[in-house]
């Protein structure tokens, strides 16, 4: 008898879950809100273990044996909390101001600038109080009309990811629907934007997804979806009529940079559907690194294949007097040329915010 080979069959891969808590911690205020209450429901319901806090910025007895245990275990816990500070930051080049949703994300992006801004405090905190949010962001509004006043709601966070949880980002998108001199803008790189797609945006909303070579998603994005996914949701989003970006960050020079970037922006190509195309920007980033952070990646990231070597790299000096480390000149001038002529090959409508 003569068996016939078998046909090997291709694996689907495994869709990405949302983000489920591991432990949670209240501020007994928030529970005064609705949003406090409903979450806090959600997460008797699951089963999650919860606990008191005095402050959703001081959360000192996390489990975990070692430093980096306990970093695991604080990507995996939710605080939920009053926002006090209703004073936004700037968020330029991209925004006017910052708006806060939330902050700390469940993401393990190795590269990502939270490493040092949030420190000690790598767990996710979501806001209840967003009435107070938004009442301080018309005033930002009015005091700039009749210019238009941008907020970018994704600068300490990644709020779709939590959006089935905390309902914040809609809330924010309708508001700023209403606003003629309003607009939103926020960047993600989870594909879970059902909840988002019946908003009531008016067009006042920018949705932007990060997307990278598969070198970059591959070895520096874990707990994120996958490439396909982000595109997918990308389709729905552009299909709900909001007005589609995509950030490409950070940009990194590796071996075969140039086919990883070429293959990046044919993908995106081949994939999207005729509306997402109508109006749509990118906004380039090249990778760069503190010393600080660096220091906290090579401790909560010991086999990371990210380079930061500071000896093949430009040293420019920030804001407030912190200095990072980016590409030298020659090296980001030919990230920026190249990119910028693969997205105009095939995006030739398409507005390059900036390069930086």
């Amino acid at each position: 008898m003569v068996l016939e080979p078998t046909e090997t069959k291709k694996k689907t891969p495994r869709s990405t879950g949302e983000f489920v808590p591991e432990l949670a911690y209240f501020e007994p205020e928030a529970l005064n809100y609705p949003k406090g209450e409903r979450i806090f429901q959600w997460i008797k319901d699951k089963g999650i273990p919860y606990r008191m806090t005095t402050s959703h910025n001081r959360i000192t007895n996390l489990p975990g044996e070692t430093e980096v245990e306990q970093y695991k275990i604080a990507k995996r816990t939710l605080v939920v909390g009053v926002r006090k500070t209703l004073k936004f930051d700037t968020s330029k080049p991209s925004a006017e101001y910052a708006i806060p949703v939330a902050t700390g994300c469940m993401g393990h992006c190795h590269y990502c600038y939270l490493q040092t801004t949030l420190g000690a405090k790598p767990y996710v905190r979501v806001y209840v109080n967003t009435d107070d949010i938004l009442k301080q962001a018309k005033q930002y509004i009015e005091e700039r009309k009749p210019e238009i006043t941008r907020f970018e709601a994704a600068c300490t966070s990644d709020p779709v990811g939590l959006e089935h949880i905390s309902g914040s980002l809609k809330e924010y998108i309708e508001f700023m629907g209403q606003e003629e001199f309003g607009r939103l803008r926020f960047v993600t790189k989870y594909h879970h934007v059902e909840p988002l797609l019946d908003a009531k945006h008016n067009g006042h909303t920018r949705f932007r997804f990060s997307v990278n070579a598969a070198y970059v998603i591959k070895n520096f994005e874990p707990a994120t979806s996958r490439f396909e996914e982000r595109i997918e949701a990308a389709g729905k989003v552009a299909k709900a009529g909001y007005p589609l970006g995509f950030i490409v960050a950070p940009i990194i020079w590796h071996d075969g940079w140039e086919e990883g970037y070429t293959e990046l922006f044919e993908k995106l190509a081949s994939t999207l559907p005729e509306e997402a195309t109508r109006d749509l920007t990118f906004e380039l980033i090249q990778h760069r690194f503190t010393k600080t952070a660096k220091t906290v990646i090579e401790k909560r990231y010991p086999k990371s294949k990210l380079e930061m070597d500071e000896a093949k790299r430009q040293y420019k000096w920030g804001r407030w007097g912190q200095g990072k480390y980016v590409y030298p000149k020659d090296q980001a001038e030919a990230l920026r040329e190249f990119i910028t002529e693969r997205i105009f090959e095939k995006f030739p409508q398409a507005k390059l915010e900036y390069f930086t």
